[in-house]
């Protein structure tokens, strides 16, 4: 009687190769998420840390002395930042070539991220928002995924630029928050303000395309990449405009100083992969900013994330709910009128 050998299975070089790239993205991920961890960690310490020296009665004194003028200096500058957001929805659909209502355009991009702001996960929380009003104009899964990158691009060129010029500029400021020689600095900023040079160098020569989660994008050429940079550098600045105009009177900071800690922050705040960035951020500027007291810094920032985050997110599910409430009357019109035998 022939006895059967065992099967071997012998992977071949195709799956050998499928099967290094899967294990190099495991151990990605899991460094990602430890060096996620670890920066929410610190900055859960260092929060308890300041907040076990915190006077709530000067912190109350330090709200109350928040002036009107500096709240509505601050509103202004997170309208203009919001408007700007809008700005990355339309140049987005303008290079996938799609045509959809301002209107539309500036509903949808508002909303998602108001929402993502402050809720976080804003592949989930961004996307769906996006898809459900921009579905409404027909648009696929595919095309907003295809916006959605295109808009992710328009914000880290933004925080390069804004970051490179900043390092260059004021490097002795720049060396107070980071501890790095100045020399570092400048080099460090010519280095990335190379950078995006070379980025719009690069996709002006021919049309460039890059692959991401298996669909092929094509990159934005000469212009929608000018306007990219132009808005992203709008956005965080007025962003940064926000906080700072909430800053205690009399601080002795330039904007951009306190641009460049902001887009820090912000940079920590998006590493922690916690909603809207709390707790990185915070850290940040409490750590670097040069604020009298403790109490005067926690106002500015309580007060920040109510003008930036907080009234947003409100308005934003409000327009949602306003809009879903005028389509489903609209649909119901529309219904009543095939049925009425008597309609013209």
């Amino acid at each position: 009687m022939e006895t059967q050998k065992p099967e071997t299975f012998i992977e071949s070089a195709p799956e050998r190769l499928a099967s290094a790239i899967a294990r190099r993205r495991r151990m990605i991920h899991l460094v990602a998420t430890g060096f996620s961890l670890s920066i929410l960690a610190l900055s859960v310490v260092v929060l308890f840390r300041t907040f076990a020296t915190v006077r709530w009665w000067d912190l109350r004194v330090a709200l109350e002395a928040t002036g009107w003028d500096q709240i509505a200096l601050a509103s202004l500058f997170t309208i203009l930042s919001y408007l700007a957001l809008t700005g990355y929805d339309a140049l987005a659909l303008r290079q996938l070539s799609l045509r959809v209502p301002y209107g539309r355009t500036a509903l949808a991009s508002f909303a998602s991220y108001a929402i993502s702001f402050t809720l976080g996960f804003p592949l989930i929380t961004a996307g769906t928002v996006r898809y459900w009003i921009y579905s409404q104009s027909g648009l696929t899964a595919g095309k907003v995924a295809s916006l959605t990158i295109i808009a992710g691009i328009t914000f880290w060129l933004g925080m390069a630029l804004v970051v490179g010029v900043a390092l260059m500029v004021d490097p002795t400021g720049v060396a107070d928050i980071n501890h790095l020689k100045v020399w570092v600095n400048v080099v460090i900023g010519a280095c990335v303000v190379a950078t995006n040079g070379g980025w719009l160098v690069w996709v002006s020569r021919k049309r460039r395309h890059m692959r991401v989660s298996g669909m092929t994008l094509e990159l934005p050429g000469f212009w929608v990449t000018s306007g990219q940079l132009a808005l992203g550098v709008i956005d965080l600045c007025a962003a940064a405009g926000t906080l700072y105009a909430l800053l205690p009177r009399g601080l002795a900071m330039s904007f951009v100083d306190f641009a460049a800690t902001y887009a820090f922050a912000c940079l920590l705040g998006i590493a922690s992969n916690a909603p809207g960035g709390i707790g990185a951020f915070e850290m940040t500027m409490l750590n670097s900013v040069p604020a009298s007291s403790p109490e005067s810094m926690i106002a500015s920032l309580l007060m920040f994330r109510a003008i930036y985050y907080l009234i947003p997110f409100v308005l934003a599910m409000a327009l949602l709910g306003a809009h879903e409430i005028m389509r489903r009357w609209a649909s119901l019109r529309a219904d009543m009128g095939k049925n009425d035998p008597d309609a013209a």
